[in-house]
């Protein structure tokens, strides 16, 4: 009995002694180097390789580096495009497609005449380009400014319409969502800041999703009364 009392806490004295990382079942070495390799970027070749990659400002030779991969995935991230695995397919290219006729517009976004310039301060929504721009007559007041409107389902409604109430601190009674500078000229559609991309898929449920900064000099630029023309159709409706 005083044989195994004795082996016994030799035993005990063992465990006690070994590192803490084998008492309670570390991960075993390699591990780590493990998880950043199933981290990797590796996504293949897309059908928008080359366009991606002259976007991004990478070498264009239509296919995919681990480099590309990354750049690639890292502006899906920014812009909550799902699944952001670092692959060129049709949405990516389309949001960037998007960003680059935004880019076009320069500052005379009215070149086609489509918003009105006989009604004197007016907000101007391009559902095609996703832009918007505050005019007075032929004058660009503000912008053009990127925007988010709504997706398919819940197209933003077009025609010409009026700013008829102002609510700064609105929270929607339907999603339950803070909507900052809010500015409804539609029913229950509005110009208000959202504290995400204006680029995220699929677009709003009918509002006009504006920057935090863009919706607050919308604030201070427009009135009850004042005028909005909405055309146009967003890509993907």
């Amino acid at each position: 009995m005083g044989d195994i009392r004795r082996r016994g806490a030799a035993l005990l004295a063992a465990v006690l002694a070994a590192p803490l990382a084998l008492v309670v079942g570390a991960a075993p070495a390699g591990a780590a180097d493990g998880a950043a390799v199933a981290a990797a970027c590796t996504a293949g070749t897309g059908p928008y390789q080359r366009q991606a990659e002259g976007f991004l400002g990478r070498p264009v030779d239509g296919k995919q580096s681990r480099a590309d991969c990354e750049a690639i995935r890292a502006f899906q991230r920014k812009h909550l495009i799902t699944p952001s695995a670092g692959y060129a397919g049709p949405l990516t290219w389309r949001v960037m497609d998007l960003m680059n006729r935004q880019r076009a517009a320069g500052t005379d976004p009215n070149k086609d005449g489509r918003c009105p310039v006989d009604k004197g301060r007016i907000a101007c929504v391009d559902l095609t380009r996703q832009l918007s721009w505050i005019q007075d007559g032929r004058k660009l007041v503000y912008g053009p400014v990127p925007v988010r409107t709504g997706r398919d389902g819940y197209e933003t409604r077009t025609g010409l319409k009026k700013v008829y109430w102002r609510n700064i601190d609105h929270v929607s009674s339907i999603y339950n969502v803070p909507m900052p500078y809010s500015q409804f000229f539609d029913g229950g559609q509005a110009f208000h800041s959202v504290a995400m991309s204006v680029w995220a898929p699929p677009g709003s449920h009918g509002c006009v999703n504006m920057t935090p900064k863009d919706a607050k000099k919308y604030w201070e630029l427009l009135r009850n009364g004042d005028e909005v023309s909405v055309w146009g159709r967003k890509p993907g409706t």
